[in-house]
């Protein structure tokens, strides 16, 4: 895999599984309608997702592009309202109301994918980190005042120390200093839950591991939750308890990282694991068809007209009866609560 961080082995036991869930997706549904010649055209960009998700864990959410992962990034964080299900933080189900979202977004926070478009350049460093407390006005005291909550922020995002940064703007720092600026943003509130959208997709190779190193550290040291975005199954595999695969709205599988990538169950999962330039144990599989459209969900497995194990028929241990299931019967939500490793599709689903 590739080495953009510590490798399973050092990073701590995954959380507690009988531990109720922080973030729990429930029947979770978000479409978008398009008009088109006065009809409408629905696109359900994610289509029924159930996910728990426990405190101090790191879960990847991973798929390729259109697969659904930002929007229901952007579900969780209150950005989009769902069409059909709930989120609940804590068991207590996401509100509305303009107060009601205002903690919620306070509580979880995102660290975006792109620091230089992120950041204002107008802006300095101790005014971008400030920028979330006055917002949220978060009271400070005698003893607690903004800049010593700036401070802690910043050190603990690694940009120490914090006084000689705090006129800097943007352009005066490296890509790595200003994803740290825009996670010592999100510190500074004190959440529960970091959503990490695609967090080091912009940075230079020799910057990604520290990057992965503090979201591990800032987890074990605070207990932070922290669902990362990503497309890179080698981040996953070097930062995640656990990794929940996205195809077409839909979760094709849920496991540990060593068992979604270690003995990966769907053609979707071997397909992505297989262009991993440092997997020696797989063939490549090249896709066919073109990336999914959630305005043309197909019937049977969402994943049928792409799939390699079908294509392939008797050869991948496809018999006729698996095959008109795969065209013909839709599969189940996997389970919030199952047990262990999960995979949506019918070469592992009784008929």
């Amino acid at each position: 895999m590739t080495s953009t961080g510590p490798a399973p082995s050092e990073v701590t036991e995954t959380p507690d599984a009988a531990a109720p869930p922080l973030l729990e997706l429930r029947g979770l549904k978000v479409t978008f309608g398009t008009a088109r010649g006065g009809g409408g055209v629905l696109a359900r960009a994610v289509d029924g997702v159930d996910l728990a998700v426990r405190r101090g864990e790191i879960i990847a959410l991973a798929g390729e592009s259109g697969c659904g992962k930002t929007t229901l990034a952007r579900t969780v964080l209150g950005l989009e309202r769902p069409t059909a299900g709930e989120v609940r933080l804590n068991g207590t189900p996401m509100r509305y109301q303009r107060s009601a979202l205002r903690e919620w977004r306070r509580r979880i926070q995102l660290v975006p994918q792109d620091p230089t478009g992120s950041l204002n350049p107008r802006r300095t460093v101790y005014d971008t980190v400030a920028e979330g407390l006055r917002v949220h006005d978060v009271p400070t005291s005698a003893q607690r005042s903004e800049e010593e909550l700036v401070a802690e922020a910043m050190s603990r995002a690694g940009l120490r120390p914090p006084q000689r940064l705090y006129l800097r703007y943007p352009h005066e720092l490296s890509g790595g200093q200003r994803q740290r600026v825009l996670i010592a943003g999100a510190l500074a509130l004190q959440p529960e839950i970091l959503v990490a959208d695609e967090p080091v997709s912009s940075l230079d190779a020799s910057v990604r591991g520290t990057i992965l190193a503090l979201l591990l550290r800032l987890r074990d040291e605070l207990g932070l939750t922290v669902l990362v975005v990503t497309h890179d199954l080698g981040l996953a595999w070097n930062i995640a308890d656990r990794i929940a695969v996205m195809y077409l709205g839909r979760l094709a599988e849920v496991g540990t990282t060593e068992q979604v990538l270690g003995d990966p169950q769907h053609p979707y999962t071997r397909a992505l694991l297989s262009v991993v330039p440092e997997i020696r144990n797989l063939e490549p599989e090249i896709l066919r068809g073109e990336p999914p459209d959630p305005t043309r969900v197909p019937a049977g497995c969402r994943f049928h007209p792409r799939c390699p194990a079908l294509a392939a028929g008797p050869d991948a241990g496809v018999d006729e009866t698996v095959a008109t299931a795969c065209r013909t019967r839709d599969l189940p939500i996997l389970p919030a609560e199952g047990a262990g490793h999960q995979a949506a599709c019918w070469l592992h689903q009784p008929l």
